[in-house]
């Protein structure tokens, strides 16, 4: 089936105006990402679990503690207003998850259409449509992952969601088993971050010994490497 973002809008009750000079319609649009679920959470019936706003705003906080080595080379600034954005295409085209087996080449093209729309269609007109201008560069950069702020923020968002799981695990008392997503801290670029993935995986293991049980590994969960490896392109496997 081809996607249609249409299809999405056509949903919205209150279809935001298009071409405005007003930044009201973006922003009532955007609303979505307050109240879009992370998917990934649900196949393990947490359906009350975190929004994408919810993921996003965390991220963003976490790029301001950046350790001084990171701080030193990177524009922090710069990777804050990325973590504040890099998701903001899920607002029409929801959260996508490795076990959708999505290729990450449509996953991008929905996102980038999403983004043109978001930052051309909605904001083109507001203030010379230099802030949409600006979204959607910043959005680039970190879809290119070409630039040491775009790394920063892609490991950022994997610690985001290691400090996640371990969360869950812990609100549901070890009865759900999050363990797949600790996949995610074998893609991690940068030396600084691959620490703090090492620091809540072991605070994860004390937590299931606490409970008298070994830390279940992904390797017998559901989801394959593979599919995470597709979904999560950057990084190392090691």
């Amino acid at each position: 089936m081809v996607y249609q973002r249409w299809a999405v809008l056509s949903e919205i009750s209150d279809r935001p105006t298009e071409n405005s000079t007003s930044p009201i319609p973006f922003m009532h649009l955007i609303e979505r990402l307050k109240t879009e679920k992370r998917e990934g959470w649900r196949r393990f019936d947490i359906n009350h679990g975190e929004s994408i706003a919810d993921h996003m705003y965390r991220m963003s906080i976490i790029t301001m503690l950046a350790p001084p080595s990171l701080t030193s080379r990177v524009n922090i600034p710069r990777c804050t207003k990325m973590a504040l954005i890099h998701d903001m295409a899920e607002s029409l085209v929801g959260d996508i998850t490795p076990p959708e087996n999505i290729p990450k080449t449509e996953k991008n093209r929905r996102e980038a259409e999403t983004m043109d729309y978001l930052c051309g269609t909605l904001l083109g007109n507001v203030y010379g449509g230099l802030p949409g201008k600006e979204m959607r560069e910043v959005w680039q950069e970190y879809e290119d992952s070409n630039t040491e702020e775009s790394l920063f923020v892609h490991d950022v968002d994997k610690i985001e969601l290691l400090l996640q799981m371990v969360e869950y695990e812990k609100l549901y008392d070890a009865t759900v088993d999050l363990s797949e997503f600790s996949r995610v801290a074998r893609r991690l670029c940068l030396q600084e971050m691959k620490d703090w993935a090492q620091e809540i995986l072991d605070e994860r293991r004390a937590f299931w010994e606490s409970k008298n049980r070994q830390a279940p590994e992904p390797e017998k969960s559901a989801t394959t490497q593979e599919a995470f490896d597709n979904y999560y392109g950057n990084g190392s496997k090691d």
